[in-house]
Order: structure tokens, then sequence, then C-alpha cells
């Protein structure tokens, strides 16, 4: 193992000297592994948290959805940093609405990268084929330059880094290693089943105990969540799984993590009809636009959108607004605010000082869902027909509250970064740097007083 430190964004990280495995549980508000353990599904963990381990309140980056809050753990800052602020956006250069996927849109190196060239040996496996190429850059892809230039670099040596979702199609070349099925032992499982997290949870150890690691990140993802609460049979299933496989890679020597991108909140009444605001509607209506021709420049960007609607149909809690020529900013932020079920609306400024954005990547206006309501654009973009069951989705301030817990017992760190709303002590971006400097410093600590 290399001893000594790296540094990357702005911060130091220690060299572990064990394995560290941070697992990201999509969607995870904390009551799902609470009602887990709680039904005695999750003993490894109760085990855990009754000796070594420590669980922390902790928040996720803004907005509370999959890619920025991905990348933020990956980078250890939040978007107004690494620049993804969304899964889907507005690219004002290209002047079209396009995923957010690609490298091209990261504007600093990742952990991963910055370890590998360091010389660590690390592991990426994502659930979603999405998160492949935005984790892999400098790792396995080419990815931004070490240096800060911006120039994209092929790395100087290469990790492992590949999907369940197309673990079938993974190679060397591509992804660090090839026969990936074979090599699991497990089908390619469906992207909408709860499979696709178990795959990646036991490709990640079935790596450690064959070839081990340095440094691994699993990545789930929330189709369970998306469909069932916390305490219920399909929820509880899949957490035992999870306890099961973090378990085993404590049993290997790692230093486990488990934390979240974000929250999951029900979007629905007491009779489990989708509560909605349509924003473009809205705006329409509180700009007087009654016809197609007058809404030109008018655009709702939904950034929870993604290749995977079918479970959420597109609805999320956070929206961003671009506004026509001539409309007054002002007024429209404070009728968007009288409306029953907004939580926060905020001029681009504002928010992306409130909520560390890239203001470049937004809209003029963006626009937050209390956490029982969702926003869509219009009521015909929504294809709602694959929902099979209440609408449960996230991307705001009801989505923040995330687990983060680890099998060690480092002393809790002063707080890290401004919070939004309650306080937090530590976010999810911050897992990385706890898992190797935190816990090394405590271990420094310990090794002195004996």
């Amino acid at each position: 193992m290399t001893s000594g430190t790296f540094s990357v964004n702005g911060r130091t990280y220690s060299m572990p000297r064990g394995p560290v495995v941070v697992i990201c549980i999509d969607g995870s508000e904390p009551d799902y592994h609470i009602e887990a353990m709680a039904a005695g599904r999750m003993p490894w963990l109760s085990k855990v948290l009754e000796g070594e381990g420590t669980s922390w309140p902790a928040h996720c980056a803004m907005p509370a959805l999959t890619n920025p809050n991905n990348v933020s753990i990956a980078t250890g800052h939040p978007p107004a940093v690494h620049g993804i602020s969304g899964n889907y956006i507005f690219d004002t250069e290209l002047g079209e609405e396009v995923l957010m996927n690609d490298k091209r849109f990261l504007r600093v190196p990742t952990v991963f990268g910055a370890a590998n060239e360091a010389g660590l040996d690390v592991v990426v496996v994502t659930a979603k084929d999405k998160l492949r190429r935005l984790l892999g850059a400098g790792l396995v892809e080419e990815g931004p330059s070490l240096d800060g230039s911006g120039e994209f670099v092929a790395p100087s040596r290469r990790g492992i880094c590949f999907s369940a979702e197309k673990a079938d199609r993974a190679t060397v070349e591509d992804n660090g290693m090839g026969d990936v099925l074979e090599f699991v032992g497990r089908p390619l499982p469906s992207v909408y089943s709860a499979d696709l997290s178990e795959f990646a949870l036991a490709a990640g150890v079935r790596i450690m105990e064959t070839r081990g690691a340095d440094l691994m990140y699993l990545s789930l993802t929330d189709y369970i969540q998306h469909k069932h609460a916390p305490g219920t049979e399909a929820a509880n299933d899949l957490y035992e799984k999870i306890d099961h496989y973090a378990g085993r890679l404590a049993e290997l020597g790692a230093t486990v993590v488990l934390t979240a991108d974000h929250g999951m909140s029900a979007k629905t009444d007491g009779t489990g009809v989708a509560r909605v605001i349509y924003v473009e509607e809205e705006v329409r209506r509180i700009l007087g636009i009654t016809e197609d021709a007058e809404a030109e420049g008018l655009r709702v960007i939904l950034p929870i959108t993604d290749p995977y609607t079918v479970h959420h149909g597109a609805l999320g809690s956070f929206a961003s607004v671009y506004l026509p020529p001539g409309a007054v900013r002002t007024s429209t932020v404070e009728a968007l605010r009288a409306i029953e079920g907004v939580q926060e609306v905020h001029g681009r400024e504002e928010a992306a000082e409130r909520y560390a954005l890239p203001a470049d990547r937004i809209g003029d206006i963006v626009v937050l869902a209390e956490a029982c309501t969702a926003l869509g654009r219009f009521a015909a973009w929504h294809d709602l027909s694959g929902l099979d069951a209440p609408l449960r989705s996230h991307g705001a301030l009801g989505e923040l509250r995330i687990p983060f817990l680890i099998n060690r017992r480092p002393a809790r760190p002063e707080l890290l970064d401004k919070p939004f709303g309650a306080p937090a002590r530590i976010h999810n971006y911050d897992a990385l740097w706890v898992a190797t400097t935190l816990v090394a410093e405590q271990e420094n600590a310990s090794a002195r007083t004996t």
C-alpha cells in the first residue's frame, strides 16, 4: 500500500491503510435502514452501530438528484464546483435540452481519477450506465486533467469502471475488465429491478474477494425506493441484501461507508393520487400567455429527467425556468411562491449562492416543491403510463436528509459546508474524505497514545 497523501479539488486525502468502500444507496432516506434494522433485517449494521460504528445526520447536495450527488461524492464538492447541475439540462451553447451524462460537462477531476494517478487500485461499479462516463473520467476513460487545465487526457494507469446495466458489454479496453457476467456469476439484471443494485454489490464483493482494491465506489439504483416506502417488505428485502454485502466487504477488511445521493418522498394525497404542479402551465398563466407564439423563449427544465422515467414519469420536486424575453422575473417569482405546494422560489443568482449551484447551468428562476408535491412541465409532456404504484420522487429540500454510516468511529467533524435548512454536520460528498483522511487521523492519534 502506498503511503502519504494525494490532493484534488483543494482537499487532501490520506492513502488508506486498508480497503475503503463507499456504497451510495440511491434514494435512501434514513427511515429505510432504521425500519429494516427494527425488523431485524440488517444484523451487520445493527451490530456495527452498537459497537465500533458511527451514524451521523447528513445532507445531500442540491438538487437532490442522482447525477449531481454521485458526482459530488466523486469530486468531494457540490455542483457549483463540479458543474453537474442535474440529470438533464438546457445546454445554452447548443440551444438544446440534453442529458447531462457526458464527461464534457465535468469542470474538475474526480477523487477516483486522482487516487488512480496516485497509485491506488480504484474500482467503480454503478447500477445505472448513465453514471459510468461521469464517474469513469480519468479512471478508464479520458477525463479532466489533474492540473485543472480542463484538457482531456488519458489516465497514465487504468482502474475499473463498469455498470450493472451494461455489464455484458464491459471490456478490458473500455472498462478495465471484461467477461463481467461470468466473473460475478449472475445474469444481466433488468434495469427496472432490485437485481440491478444487487448485481453492483455482488460485483464489488467478488472483485474484493479475488483481486482486491484500495478504493471502491458502489452506486445503486432507486427503483425500489420510488415504488416502496420504508418498512415495506420489498424495501426491507433490498436493505437486507445491502447489509449482507456490506458486511462481507467489512469481513474482507474494508472501511465501509453507507450513504445516499438523495432521499425520497411520497408525492401524493391521502388517497394515493399524485400531487403535481405543472410549472410551465403556471408560468403561462402568470405571464398571461395564451398562444404558443407568445411563449417563445419560455422553457421549464425538470433536471430529474433521465433515461429511466418509468418509475417517476420525470416528475421530481425541482424545476428550472427560462423566461421569455420581456418577462419580469421578480413578479413571476412572487406569483410562483404563492402557489400551494411550492416551498421555495429563487432567482438564478440567489439559487446559485444558496444551494451551491453553477449559475450558468440553471434557469432564470428555480422552483422547489414541498416534500409531498411534485413538479411537472405541462400535463401532456409526461408519460405516466408506467406508474404502477403511488408516486414517490425527489429533487428538493424534502429529500435532503440522507444516512451517513461508517463501520469506524472517527471523531465527529465540524460543519464542513453550509447546510440547507436544518443543520447537518456532514454531507454525502465528504464520504471519501471521512473514510480516508478522518479515519487515518483517528488511527494516528490512537497510535500516539498507546
